[in-house]
């Protein structure tokens, strides 16, 4: 009797996380059709679906054939002003937001598995400020003057920045036993780093004081097709080492002794976590800028939709709900007040900070009851 409720469990968990996959797949298509669609030009979803077929087709074809049908894949980009619209500017920025979404998404979920805490994510441990830290840094000091805060120099700035924080907190976690003590390490490491940022701030001019506040406050405004192949090529192995970890995250979960006895190495599994959520936060704020609330917000309106925490349900399912977070959010900040623009970290935090101030509020009058 025991295992057939047991089955008959699994089988509900199941149902439900192909169904809210499903819905979130459909708000997902549904966002790229109205990012595409929406702006000064007016593009037919229609259209739409047509002219990314025809590019998908000659695309597939160039790659077994190198390159036979360049000209004609140039061609349909550059047929006339909507096709270049499409294809050089909502395209790369839509899924640009809905990679990097779902990386940092996940980025955050992993770190909250790592601290056991429901706050833990990039932007609180300091990930982000180490970020900001290096770019003021190189923006200020190494190359004044710029105008480009998309070049190459300014995103491995923050690339470096991040994964310094990283290693600034795995050491810390190899000394301190206490997770709740090492979030609290990485909140003033990050409190450093902002002060760091500050007084560099003191000997800049304005030009590069706006480009830093600019840059700090995320956008995908900048988005081109490198960058959504270099977050390709990042964030989507980082997902899939994230769900491959999915058995020894659900044991660790569980208590470390627990997971000790279940043949995971554990001082080894910390720094994985670690390290492939620093990848892809570094990843996000490397190309887009630091993103607030995003990493620690999704990860529990997930597990609400879920109604479940097990980790290869809800990996998958975190990630697809930072995609349509971030796509959505991205689609506010380009038209709320058009023809001007919001800052993507103004709408995240807008829409991010309330589910966790609710969340938190919930989490305390369970405990106290």
């Amino acid at each position: 009797m025991k295992k057939r409720s047991e089955t008959a469990l699994s089988t509900n968990r199941s149902a439900r996380f192909v169904l809210v996959t499903g819905l979130l797949v459909l708000l997902l298509i549904l966002g790229l059709v109205i990012n595409a669609n929406t702006g000064s030009v007016s593009i037919p979803a229609a259209d739409i679906f047509h002219m990314t077929f025809q590019s998908l087709r000659l695309n597939i074809m160039n790659f077994f054939s190198a390159g036979k049908y360049k000209s004609e894949l140039g061609a349909v980009i550059n047929e006339n002003t909507a096709s270049q619209i499409l294809f050089r500017i909502r395209l790369p920025r839509v899924l640009l937001a809905a990679l990097l979404g779902g990386a940092l998404s996940v980025s955050g979920y992993l770190l909250q598995v790592f601290f056991r805490n429901p706050i833990a994510g990039p932007f609180v441990l300091g990930i982000s400020s180490g970020a900001k830290m290096v770019v003021g840094l190189t923006l200020i000091f190494l190359i004044p003057h710029s105008t480009n805060t998309a070049s190459f120099s300014l995103m491995f700035a923050a690339f470096i920045g991040s994964l310094l924080i990283t290693l600034l907190v795995l050491v810390f976690s190899q000394k301190v036993q206490s997770m709740s003590m090492l979030l609290v390490i990485g909140i003033m490491v990050g409190y450093i780093c902002s002060a760091v940022t500050d007084f560099c701030i003191t000997f800049a001019n304005d030009h590069d004081v706006i480009n830093l506040t600019n840059w700090s406050m995320g956008s995908f405004s900048g988005a081109n097709w490198p960058h959504v192949r270099t977050a390709f090529l990042i964030c989507i192995p980082g997902v899939i080492v994230s769900f491959l970890l999915s058995k020894p995250i659900s044991a660790y979960l569980l208590s470390e002794a627990y997971a000790a006895s279940m043949g995971v190495p554990v001082k080894a599994f910390r720094a994985a976590l670690l390290l492939v959520s620093s990848l892809l936060s570094a990843c996000v704020t490397a190309i887009a800028g630091p993103i607030s609330f995003v990493g620690i917000a999704v990860p529990h309106i997930a597990r609400i939709l879920l109604k479940s925490s097990r980790p290869h349900y809800l990996i998958p399912t975190v990630f697809f709900s930072g995609a349509v977070f971030c796509v959505f959010c991205d689609l506010l900040a380009r038209t709320m007040f058009a023809p001007l623009e919001l800052k993507i970290g103004t709408v995240t935090s807008i829409l991010g900070a309330p589910v966790v101030i609710y969340l938190m509020i919930r989490r305390h009058s369970a405990e106290r009851k």
